[in-house]
C-alpha cells in the first residue's frame, strides 16, 4: 500500500497561512508521501470555504521538489476543455511532469445551470471534452468536429511534459461510468464520500471491465480518498470528523470516515486496501499537520 496526503484547502476569507502550507508540504515530502491531492468544489454543497484546485496545486508544486500533485477530481464537464487542457499542460511543464489529473462527469444534483449546460447532455459533453483535451495534448494540429466543440487546425503548445499526457484518473460511481473509466482513463480514484463496501463493489466492476477490454488490472492503478481522524478519544474523533464532513457535503457522512485510535485507523485502512486500493489518499479534515504526523508515526508503518 502506498500513501498520498490531502493538501489543505479549507481556508476562510483572509486566513491563508503561506508559511504554514509551505511547511506542511515540505514535511509531507520528508515523511515519504508519494503525492499530494486537491479536490474540486467550485460551488460547495455545504458551508466550508474551499480553495480552487489548480491554484492550490500550483502553489504546492512550487513548494516541493519530488511530491506529485493531483486533483481528485475535476468535474471537467463544467470546464471549457480548451482552457482546462491549457492550464493542465502548463502545470505539467512547470512541475517537470509531477502532475496527475482526475476527471469526473458530475452527476445528479450538480448545478449545471450555473455553467450553461443542459443536464441531459452532461455525459456526452464530458466524454467529448476529454477526447478534445487528449487531442490538444497529443496532436500537432487539431481539427475536431464534435457535438459541442469544433476546432479547425488549432495548435496548443507546449504539450504536457509527460508523454503522451499525465495519468488520467477517473472518478465514477455508476457501473456505466466505471466502464467509461476503463475505455477512456488510465486509473481510478474512489471517492471519499463512498463507503469501503461500495468501493469494493466498484473495484469488482472495474476489474471485470478491464478483463473484457483485454487490459491488465495490474496496469490500471486504483486509489481511494479516505477521510480520517487519529485520536485516542474515539468519540471526539467521531464528533469532529462528522461535523467537518457535514460542513463540506451538507449531509451526514460519518459512515464513510475512518477514525479513532491508531489501531482502529489501521483496521479501517487495511479494509480499504483489501477492497482493492493500491494507493490511499489520507484526508484529515482538521489539525492537518498534527494529523499527518500521527498518521506517519502510528498508522502507516503498520500497513507497509
Amino acid at each position: 500500500m502506498r500513501f498520498a496526503i490531502a493538501i489543505p484547502q479549507f481556508v476562510a476569507d483572509g486566513t491563508f497561512n503561506p508559511a504554514g502550507l509551505r511547511a506542511y508540504l515540505a514535511r509531507a515530502e520528508t515523511l515519504g508521501f508519494d503525492s499530494a491531492w486537491t479536490q474540486e468544489h467550485m460551488l460547495g454543497l455545504g458551508t466550508l470555504p474551499v480553495l480552487g484546485p489548480i491554484e492550490t496545486m500550483t502553489y504546492a508544486a512550487a513548494c516541493t521538489e519530488r511530491l506529485r500533485v493531483g486533483c481528485a477530481v475535476f468535474v471537467s464537464t463544467l470546464h471549457s476543455p480548451v482552457h482546462l487542457a491549457k492550464s493542465l499542460s502548463t502545470l505539467d511543464q512547470l512541475t517537470r511532469g509531477r502532475l496527475d489529473i482526475g476527471v469526473g462527469g458530475g452527476g445528479g444534483g450538480r448545478m449545471f445551470s450555473a455553467f450553461g449546460i443542459a443536464p441531459d447532455t452532461f455525459v456526452a459533453r464530458f466524454v467529448e471534452g476529454l477526447r478534445l483535451m487528449k487531442a490538444l495534448w497529443t496532436e500537432p494540429r487539431v481539427t475536431f468536429k464534435g457535438r459541442f466543440f469544433r476546432l479547425e487546425g488549432a495548435v496548443m503548445e507546449p504539450k504536457p511534459f509527460q508523454k503522451p499526457h499525465p495519468p488520467i484518473w477517473f472518478g465514477a460511481n455508476h457501473p456505466a461510468a466505471l466502464r467509461r473509466a476503463v475505455r477512456h482513463g488510465t486509473a481510478f480514484f474512489g471517492a471519499g464520500s463512498q463507503t469501503t463496501a461500495r468501493f469494493a463493489e466498484q473495484v469488482r466492476v472495474l476489474r471485470d471491465a478491464l478483463v473484457e477490454a483485454g487490459r491488465s488490472p495490474h496496469a490500471f492503478p486504483i486509489a481511494k480518498r479516505v477521510y480520517i481522524a487519529v485520536d485516542d478519544d474515539a468519540a471526539r474523533a467521531r464528533r469532529r470528523i462528522g461535523a467537518a464532513l457535514q460542513g463540506l457535503y451538507g449531509r451526514d457522512l460519518e459512515a464513510v470516515a475512518v477514525f479513532g485510535p491508531p489501531a482502529a485507523c489501521v483496521k479501517g485502512l487495511r479494509e480499504v486496501g483489501e477492497a482493492g486500493a493500491r494507493i490511499v489518499l489520507l484526508n484529515p479534515m482538521f489539525d492537518e499537520a498534527e494529523q499527518m504526523e500521527r498518521l506517519a508515526a502510528d498508522v502507516m508503518p503498520r500497513l507497509r
